[in-house]
């Protein structure tokens, strides 16, 4: 049977709510491309793990391709569809199943919300640190494919980290299921592996359990003006001998980034009346009397501008004041209303290169009249940068020169292109640059030996 030829009416049906063609058109690929219709065979919503088996099972007998859609906040395009490729949402596989306060582990289905399992896991006192700026659209199934990373990395790690148990459903419609909720299990090959960070090429995630630690009562931010990148690096030795484990963020904008996340169209303010070419923003959590900690990083940081680490700070205590300034990193939508056709990007170099590396892109972009601005930030603490350039046309040759100029530099910092984000559709021609040829051929034997007929998600990471 040639791919996608089979008439997919009447197995819809079997489905309650599922969508047809033309209904599709009401739905999108993308939470920022609500304007754009879906285009598909038809979208399917399984409630339950057998029911995501089945649909695979159909699938795979009748060589019908599959694109998964999870909470559509994807930045490599790794929810794009093409017009006879049906879609298997899981936004109704949202259910919190199992919390263990003995075990201090969770077990949810791949379209819950990761705002709401936070939530959910602070009613019994403990904390899933995972933290990102979408949080409250991502979805588990989602969080766990890509192996997401976010604010918290530096001193929590990826999502790999607070995996513990996993469920899914392999192209060909059978199960793997290991919802285990031990930590510690080297019996053989941790199949789990072959799921989290895959993009959804090698299976479809239908529940996790995830790790939990108690809950840190007290948090305080504080944000730092800085005059060097050297200086920055020095900062974060520091924070992190004076404060240790509590330091849980550390987060960079420079200068020009800053100033449009609080100029004059912004809901957003500068605590300070002006600031260095650096921005930190840091995190301290943990679980010790409020007042001595906030005393705590008082001193810390009246000693760094002794010793010239920074040149001003702001400790941040009102819990609601916090999550306001927090949002001057996370928000990117006003990025991007300042950056027209703007172009993401979310690469990992190490620290110490980090400056030198934008020096070299940035001399480059600025040849290119075509190109508006660049803003860069990011996770700085663990490498992971993120620019988001504007450009003054949406060409497809424009964007590809962009995209050579950062990604062919990778190489020679022994970065990557990736840093949390994943490869999808829209930067598979550049995952030369970071990952050798052995390695991509590796990839391509794996997913041709548990998908042979590349029915699910493909096109995702390689052709």
């Amino acid at each position: 049977m040639n791919k996608n030829s089979v008439d997919i009416t009447n197995f819809l049906k079997k489905f309650p709510n599922s969508l047809n063609s033309e209904e599709s058109k009401s739905r999108f690929d993308h939470i920022w491309r609500t304007d754009h219709e879906l285009l598909c065979k038809g979208v399917i919503f399984p409630k339950k793990t057998e029911e995501v088996s089945e649909i695979l099972k159909f699938c795979y007998e009748n060589n019908q391709e599959v694109v998964v859609h999870g909470g559509l906040t994807n930045l490599v395009g790794g929810t794009k569809v093409n017009p006879d490729q049906l879609v298997i949402s899981l936004e109704k596989m949202d259910k919190i199943h199992d919390i263990d306060n003995e075990t201090r582990t969770i077990c949810v289905e791949a379209g819950a919300i990761l705002e709401n399992v936070i939530d959910e896991v602070e009613k019994f006192n403990l904390f899933l640190p995972l933290n990102f700026g979408a949080k409250g659209s991502a979805q588990a199934g989602g969080i766990v494919s890509t192996n997401a990373g976010g604010l918290r990395v530096f001193r929590y790690g990826m999502t790999r980290n607070w995996v513990v148990g996993l469920e899914a459903v392999f192209p060909d419609g059978s199960i793997y299921s290991n919802l285990k909720t031990i930590i510690k299990d080297n019996a053989g090959i941790d199949l789990k592996h072959l799921f989290i960070g895959s993009e959804g090429v090698l299976g479809v995630v239908t529940k996790i359990v995830f790790r939990l630690v108690e809950m840190k009562n007290t948090r305080l931010t504080a944000i730092l003006s800085i005059n060097s990148y050297e200086n920055v690096l020095k900062s974060l030795r520091f924070l992190d001998k004076n404060i240790g484990d509590s330091l849980t963020g550390f987060e960079l904008m420079w200068k020009n980034t800053f100033d449009v996340m609080v100029g004059d169209d912004s809901p957003y303010k500068s605590p300070f009346n002006s600031v260095s070419k650096y921005v930190v923003f840091i995190e301290v959590l943990n679980n010790e009397n409020y007042d001595s900690e906030y005393n705590r990083v008082l001193d810390v940081l009246v000693e760094m501008l002794n010793i010239n680490f920074i040149d001003d700070s702001v400790i941040i205590d009102s819990q609601t004041e916090q999550s306001n300034f927090w949002k001057i990193r996370e928000d990117v939508s006003i990025l991007e209303t300042k950056a027209p056709y703007n172009q993401h990007f979310d690469i990992s170099i190490p620290q110490s290169k980090v400056q030198i590396f934008l020096d070299e892109i940035l001399s480059d972009l600025e040849k290119n009249r075509e190109i508006i601005n660049v803003f860069p930030f990011g996770h700085i603490a663990d490498g992971n940068i993120h620019l988001i350039i504007g450009k003054a046309t949406d060409s497809l040759e424009l964007t590809d020169k962009i995209n050579t100029i950062v990604y062919g530099s990778l190489s020679s910092f022994n970065g990557s292109i990736s840093g949390e984000h994943g490869v999808g559709v829209d930067k598979k021609h550049y995952l030369h640059y970071t990952r050798n040829s052995n390695e991509i051929e590796l990839m391509k034997n794996i997913k041709s030996l548990i998908d042979k007929k590349n029915i699910l998600n493909p096109s995702r990471i390689f052709n």
